[in-house]
């Protein structure tokens, strides 16, 4: 029987085992902390009984994973809970653009123009959805299978976010509901395919939403975990491999890291092109991140806010571009676009009596040392008057305590790696997965389809990895 080493237990990792361990490998997983999950993790970290996501907590592309639709995940007591509304995106006169399951009730919102622009532009990505999660769920560099489907996705992709909203929308209810979901590029709006993940963000609150995981981000990593014992898999749990040699010997392993431990781990292994250009891959901005205990919910201006889980702070569209600027020069913003979460407005057991979770962010230079608390909270009371009122605690993470407890968010980056157009195409290398070292593999979220909580990085290294082993 071939055997498989998987040095990180996060979703990439486990899907990474799942598929080796089904095809027959004998699998172990190695992971450095007392749990499983990596950033799709839950912790009580401000208070007891309040349980915090450390990292992701969000999934429109989980739910749509073709991996994770493969798997059994309900029998190992994992279910996915869809908020009222995917997303709000609160203004400064009191409203909210509120994008619902509702392709038509969301145009309908935007007004004649910008909703028959929206439907125009979103609807199709709507109408093939399927097809096209199977197209954007994979490296860049593919041969598609769709290629009407992707090619029309392609077109508007391609764009910067600036261009493309400018060009579709004239209203400031339309162009700041598609930047707060470009900005999820982590990419500057004015650069080219910033457009993408705004578009990807939209047809999928539509076609699939935007769950959170029943109980926290730990409940899938925990189901991820117990297939992967049920096909016959093994975890071993607070063991950090500094050196190949700390492992036994092995056909296969799988890195759920970033390219920077995989040359520290691999070091004269690698052939020297390959090292210089692992060494050289690019961490992208960091996160500044606060998760909150809540005595109750926030007070939204908008009372429409508390339909949904994930909530945009970021006014108009000008705003947020000049925020995702900043930190790519090396600034902060004095008002940061903010990315907050309220799960328990529709999973109550993350918190007790009534009480509530929340948990906010924006992104900083990376390694950014500083304390963003003042302008996060700043950012919140703008259109939640008496939200520090509601705070009972709170635990602020800054770029260097994100990395602190997971290696892989360097310099507070979520996302696995600078999201440039080099390293959108070539992630991170034109090999992909292949480290040039006989039967090691990358497969963490650096790799092609890139971050994001969907188990298709590991998928994907492990087939090419099969494919390898069979010659």
């Amino acid at each position: 029987m071939a055997r498989a080493n998987v040095i990180g237990a996060g979703p990439n990792g486990l899907a990474a085992a799942i598929t080796l361990a089904r095809a027959g490998v004998a699998v172990t997983v190695y992971e450095a902390l007392e749990w499983v999950g990596g950033a799709a993790s839950t912790r009580e970290v401000t208070l007891p009984l309040f349980r915090h996501d450390l990292g992701s907590s969000v999934y429109p592309m989980g739910v749509a994973s073709p991996f994770f639709r493969s798997l059994p995940l309900a029998e190992y007591g994992f279910r996915w809970v869809e908020p009222e509304a995917p997303l709000a995106h609160p203004l400064d006169d009191g409203s909210a653009v509120m994008m619902e399951h509702g392709l038509a009730s969301t145009a309908a919102s935007l007004g004649r123009s910008d909703g028959a622009a929206y439907r125009g532009l979103i609807g199709p990505l709507v109408d093939g959805w399927e097809d096209l999660v199977g197209e954007i769920l994979q490296p860049v560099l593919h041969v598609p299978l769709h290629p009407v489907v992707l090619g029309r996705f392609g077109m508007g992709a391609v764009m910067p976010a600036t261009t493309l909203a400018g060009m579709r929308f004239r209203g400031v209810r339309a162009k700041a509901l598609f930047a707060g979901n470009a900005a999820h590029s982590v990419m500057p709006l004015t650069s080219p395919l910033s457009s993408a993940v705004g578009l990807v963000l939209q047809a999928a609150g539509h076609a699939t939403g935007w769950p959170v995981a029943a109980g926290g981000a730990q409940s899938l990593s925990d189901a991820l975990a117990g297939i992967l014992r049920g096909v016959g898999g093994e975890i071993r749990l607070g063991m950090r491999v500094e050196r190949l040699e700390d492992l036994p010997a092995a056909d296969i392993t799988m890195f759920d890291l970033t390219p920077r431990q995989a040359v520290r781990i691999l070091g004269d292994r690698l052939g020297a092109g390959t090292k210089g250009r692992l060494a050289g891959f690019r961490y992208g901005p960091g996160a500044f991140k606060i998760d909150y205990a809540l005595s109750e919910a926030i007070p939204w201006r908008a009372p429409e806010c508390r339909r949904a889980a994930t909530v945009h702070l970021g006014g108009t569209i000008e705003e947020i571009v000049a925020s995702e600027a900043a930190c790519w020069e090396g600034r902060t913003d004095v008002a940061p676009f903010v990315l907050l979460v309220q799960p328990s407005l529709f999973d109550p057991g993350r918190a007790p009596g009534g009480r509530h979770t929340a948990w906010a962010y924006c992104h900083v230079p990376q390694g950014y040392a500083g304390d963003r608390t003042e302008a996060i909270e700043r950012q919140i009371e703008r259109f939640a008057p008496g939200f520090r009122d509601c705070v009972l605690a709170r635990k602020t993470w800054t770029t260097g305590e994100l990395e602190g407890w997971n290696a892989n968010l360097v310099g507070g980056d979520l996302s696995g790696g600078a999201m440039t157009v080099g390293q959108i195409v070539a992630r991170p290398t034109v090999s992909g997965y292949r480290t040039g070292v006989k039967g090691v593999y990358l497969c963490g979220s650096s790799t092609g389809p890139g971050g994001g909580v969907h188990g298709m990085c590991g998928y994907g290294a492990a087939s090419v990895a099969l494919r390898d082993l069979r010659g």
